[in-house]
């Protein structure tokens, strides 16, 4: 990524962590639309469980690579440490962030927010249910968590102030997030950022929501993050 004469001040130097596993593929896309958005300093990429060899290729020399423990958590924060930017964005591999995402991050950023995320958006798909499912996603976080989908981003001072992720598989972003909504100024952007629905195709809309909210209610009840992450795995 080549750094603009803005994203070279220190005080908006601008990371994007990227947590993998075995999703090169889709890796490989991301950092292509990444290479389009301006004042991106550097890149991470979190590998968990990965080939080098598939990520070297990935990456083409986007990105810096980095090992850590499996567990989207324990990767997350993993790449926050390696960082080198005092604004962290949190991305997954198969996202499709919008045009401009940088300068609307530094914008919110510049306005005293000290972090927030993006409106969620089913990439490639327009039907009325899909957009009816993603309203109802909104109304969510707009009023409760949102999820590392929707890309999360912080001040790294904040970002530490809260402690981080949970060094789990899943949910790993709850707690921060109600830190942040509790004690800092943590709001949505107007931009939506792109979804891949292929968990959705693969199991069924309706199955998938529904899983996703039993999930969800599982975690709310105190069942372990570990045990959630296999029912998960297991669609």
């Amino acid at each position: 990524m080549t750094a603009t004469p803005e994203s070279q001040d220190d005080a908006q130097r601008l990371s994007v962590i990227i947590p993998v596993y075995r999703d090169t593929e889709a890796l490989a896309r991301l950092l292509g639309l990444l290479s389009q958005q301006a004042g991106i300093d550097e890149c991470l990429v979190v590998a968990a469980n990965t080939e080098r060899s598939e990520l070297e290729s990935a990456t083409a020399g986007r990105a810096r690579i980095i090992d850590a423990e499996p567990g989207r958590g324990r990767q997350l924060n993993a790449g926050a440490e390696a960082a080198s930017g005092t604004l962290l964005w949190f991305l997954h591999a198969d996202a499709t962030p919008p045009p401009g995402a940088t300068a609307a991050i530094r914008a919110h950023i510049g306005a005293g927010n000290d972090g927030g995320w993006f409106r969620f958006r089913f990439e490639g798909v327009a039907s009325r249910g899909a957009q009816r499912l993603a309203n109802l996603i909104n109304w969510r976080a707009q009023r409760g968590v949102a999820y590392g989908d929707q890309g999360l981003f912080f001040t790294r001072d904040a970002f530490e102030r809260w402690g981080g992720y949970a060094p789990v598989p899943l949910f790993e972003e709850v707690r921060l997030v109600r830190t942040a909504k509790a004690h800092g100024k943590f709001t949505a952007l107007p931009l939506e950022i792109g979804v891949d629905p292929r968990k959705w195709n693969d199991t069924g809309w309706v199955r998938r929501t529904l899983t996703n909210r039993a999930l969800a209610l599982g975690h709310a009840a105190g069942i372990s993050p570990d045990r959630l992450a296999r029912w998960y795995r297991r669609g």
